[in-house]
Formats: C-alpha cells, sequence, structure tokens
C-alpha cells in the first residue's frame, strides 16, 4: 500500500473549451499522460493525494466529469481545493457529485489506514516569493492590481485561510502514525525559511507537506526537502511531467 500525489490537474471534460494547451506544449493532452502513468504506478490499495486546481469548472455540474474520470482511476483519492476550483462550493453540494473513491479535506482529516491526511488551501503571502523561479506568462485575461489591493486582499485571504490550516491540524488523533499534509500553495519559501504555515506543520507534528500551484517552474531550481523534520514536496502536474509521486 502506497501513497502517491498530483497536484494542478486542470481538467475540462465539463467545459472544453477551458483548455491548458494555450500555456504551453507540454500540456497538450495531458489528461491522458496523467491517466497512463496513474494507471502503470498506481493500484486500488493505494491512496492518491490531489492538492488543488483539479477542475476548469465553475459550477458542480461542470465538474462532475472531470470527478468522474478521476473516480474511476485506481486507488482511493483525496481533494483539496485550489485557487481555480471554482465548483468547489458547498461541501453540501459537492459532495452530491462525488464518486465513492474521492473524498475531500475542508476544516477535518481523512484517516486511511495508519495515515491521516490534514491540510488547506493557504494564498500569497508577503513571507516570501518565487518570481525568480517562474518564467512567468502573461494572461491578459486577469485583472491587474495594485500593490495596494494585493496586500489588503491578499493578506485578509491568506491570515483565513492560516486558521483554516490550524482548524485542520488540531483534528489530527493523537495516535496518527503517518501525519501528511496537503496545501495548494506552497506553505514555505524557496530559501526554507520559517513561515507562519511552516511553524503549524512543526507544531503538529507533520512529517510530510505536499503541494502545487507552481507553474513553468525554471528546470532544477527549486531546493524543496526537508526542514526541523517536515518535507516539502512540489507535486504540481506539469512540474512532475504529470506522473505522481510516492510519498509514502
Amino acid at each position: 500500500m502506497k501513497i502517491w500525489a498530483l497536484a494542478d490537474l486542470h481538467l475540462s471534460f465539463g467545459v472544453p473549451n477551458k483548455t491548458m494547451d494555450i500555456f504551453s506544449d507540454k500540456w497538450v493532452n495531458h489528461p491522458e499522460k496523467i491517466k497512463v502513468h496513474w494507471q502503470n504506478l498506481i493500484g486500488d490499495e493505494d491512496l492518491v493525494l490531489i492538492p488543488g486546481d483539479i477542475s476548469w469548472g465553475m459550477h458542480p455540474e461542470e465538474a462532475q466529469k472531470d470527478l468522474e474520470w478521476i473516480g474511476v482511476l485506481p486507488g482511493t483519492k483525496v481533494m483539496l481545493r485550489g485557487n481555480h476550483d471554482y465548483w468547489w462550493t458547498s461541501l453540501s453540494k459537492v459532495e452530491k457529485i462525488l464518486p465513492p473513491s474521492v473524498h475531500l479535506i475542508q476544516n477535518n482529516c481523512f484517516r486511511w489506514k495508519d495515515a491521516v491526511i490534514c491540510g488547506a488551501r493557504l494564498w500569497d503571502t508577503t513571507e516570501f516569493s518565487f518570481q525568480s523561479y517562474i518564467e512567468c506568462q502573461e494572461n491578459p485575461a486577469i485583472k491587474k492590481l495594485t500593490e495596494t489591493d494585493i496586500h489588503t486582499d491578499d493578506n485578509k485571504i491568506f491570515e483565513r485561510e492560516l486558521s483554516r490550516l490550524e482548524l485542520s491540524l488540531k483534528s489530527l488523533p493523537r495516535d496518527a502514525a503517518i501525519r501528511i499534509a496537503m496545501t495548494h500553495y506552497p506553505p514555505i519559501g524557496p530559501e526554507m525559511l520559517p513561515s507562519r504555515a511552516s511553524v503549524l506543520l512543526e507544531k503538529y507534528g507533520i512529517t510530510t507537506c505536499v503541494f502545487g500551484h507552481l507553474h513553468n517552474v525554471k528546470s532544477g531550481t527549486l531546493p524543496f526537502g526537508t526542514k526541523n523534520g517536515v518535507r516539502y514536496a512540489l507535486v504540481a502536474a506539469d512540474y512532475l511531467n504529470f506522473t505522481p509521486l510516492l510519498v509514502k
């Protein structure tokens, strides 16, 4: 029995006009790449962590085909909301369209055999930056914000997400042998210096934290690894060439 992780699937079976191909040739036919690697590596007895940006659907009905596609793949899946998961509204609405093999993390934790999975989406923070590690691509559809807008809005959202992270961590049972966290945004910077999120992960005995969100990473530049007992792993699909990472 193994634990795997893969973030940023960015599926669009319910909204086929939202293709990822516009970002680079790497994304062409990416669901098939994911499917092939997934089926080659993952068995029905395994667990797969999916920390966000799962579907381009705007509503649960538009994301349903994506969830069903994931649902028939091998393994038990645990999902966390990403910044593009607009379809993820209330838990009651989302749970109605969930396949039996898919479970959600939202202010709680999920127990699987000897492992317990918890986490929260997080958000942009002024504590660190990945700008020099990313090949930036402008998207004209995104509104440009002023520095004041960014600091005001992002700080409020980040503080709320930090509270949600601790709420999830507090739900960890005392006897949890394997403690894994998922965040969508990175919880620590490229210099691996302490952050408010990393301090929480250490406080609650997390041994591994998987996250995504970062795309177009310059090859071989990010030094993520283990810091103060916590292993940090970037599992964005394009970063891993659409191949799930073995976590445990």
